[in-house]
């Protein structure tokens, strides 16, 4: 009875210093160089988050980056596919990686809106045990990559891998989304998985049919729409469809040939007779060039100017035209005046006042404004 009540008031204390800044929750890692990383996220790995149900309904995200910066390290990454599945963080470190880095999470909880911090101290160390120098890389397109970072799902893989590349021990290097390599999203229908690159390495060579399927006759056969040279059992059926025309192997077992040192020079060019750089600009005269840019445009106008004129003056066309035109506008100005001197009285319907059964009209001089609007009612 003590015991638990001394672990409840450890918990309540933990959650106050935590939600006032207090503390942090630490937890140590240790990644290794050449090596796939992957730490789940989920509410059961904060304990300081004080209304957090680790109930798998329980709708929590995550926000992770390194300490002092606002993103994380280059070779981490992190993924959640929902607030009601955990988070991952998962990378493969390299050599310029070694060391310590703090990475900070934050969590959110949706339902009553708690926040805490959890700081992960991750240790980057050399692997031990032999080198892995033969790599397969393989792109499995019935997953998305949360998918295959849980470790069971992972060690699936890489026991159906075994019966195409024995004996050895193989390992996981490293997983990334097919997203981050340029494919596409796909489609929201039942079935269709945005993919994920999986790359496996071993310190036995790979066997004879990773060899056909990665060789160049087999990606020829693909480039022109034919199945690729597949000369075994495909043992990732029925849990993983793997897409064999994007099978990559390198093998580092035998050193790459250093290259030529280069060759620091005094950072003048040598002689060479193809470059032939002038020594001496020669002076130029520009008024010949404004002059065409200026001139040109005023004769082409005037040459316009002067076809039209001709066409609307001289040829029979144009007169028939002009003297057209001048007949319109004679008999327009004769009709104006027509109008205007004309004496046949104005229509009755056009007078101010007037009355349809009598005939009866207004005098000119009258007030219009004192004639009642029915001439029959006064």
């Amino acid at each position: 009875m003590a015991a638990a009540l001394v672990l409840v008031w450890t918990y309540l204390l933990i959650g106050l210093l935590s939600r006032f800044g207090g503390i942090v929750a630490q937890q140590m890692l240790y990644p290794l160089i050449g090596r796939v990383f992957i730490h789940t996220l989920g509410p059961a790995s904060f304990v300081d988050l004080p209304d957090t149900d680790p109930r798998p309904n329980t709708l929590v995200t995550f926000h992770a980056h390194l300490l002092g910066h606002p993103d994380l390290p280059r070779w981490l990454h992190y993924t959640q596919r929902s607030p009601s599945q955990p988070g991952f963080l998962y990378g493969t470190p390299t050599l310029e990686d070694r060391g310590q880095q703090i990475i900070e999470v934050i969590a959110y909880n949706r339902e009553s809106f708690e926040t805490t911090r959890n700081r992960l101290v991750l240790l980057v160390g050399e692997p031990e045990g032999p080198s892995l120098p033969y790599e397969a890389e393989f792109l499995v397109q019935s997953h998305d990559v949360e998918e295959v970072l849980p470790s069971p799902i992972g060690q699936r893989f890489l026991t159906a891998l075994g019966g195409l590349w024995v004996p050895g021990e193989l390992q996981l290097l490293n997983i990334t989304s097919a997203l981050d390599r340029g494919g596409r999203v796909p489609l929201p229908i039942e079935g269709r998985k945005e993919g994920v690159y999986i790359q496996v390495g071993s310190a036995s060579p790979f066997s004879t049919c990773l060899k056909v399927v990665g060789s160049p006759a087999s990606h020829d056969r693909c480039t022109q729409g034919q199945p690729p040279l597949l000369s075994c059992y495909d043992s990732f059926v029925p849990h993983f469809k793997v897409d064999w025309c994007n099978v990559s192997l390198v093998d580092k077992s035998v050193p790459a040939l250093p290259g030529p040192v280069p060759t620091w020079g005094d950072g003048i060019l040598e002689h060479d007779p193809y470059f032939c750089p002038p020594t001496e600009a020669p002076d130029r005269d520009f008024l010949t060039d404004a002059l065409i840019t200026l001139l040109v445009p005023l004769l082409v106008a005037l040459l316009l100017t002067l076809i039209l004129a001709y066409i609307m003056c001289c040829r029979r066309e144009g007169v028939i035209q002009m003297v057209h035109h001048s007949t319109i506008h004679g008999n327009t100005e004769e009709l104006r005046q027509m109008a205007a001197n004309r004496s046949v009285p104005r229509p009755l319907s056009t007078l101010p006042m007037f009355n349809v059964r009598t005939g009866e009209q207004l005098p000119p001089c009258s007030d219009i404004a004192q004639v009642p609007l029915i001439l029959d009612q006064h």
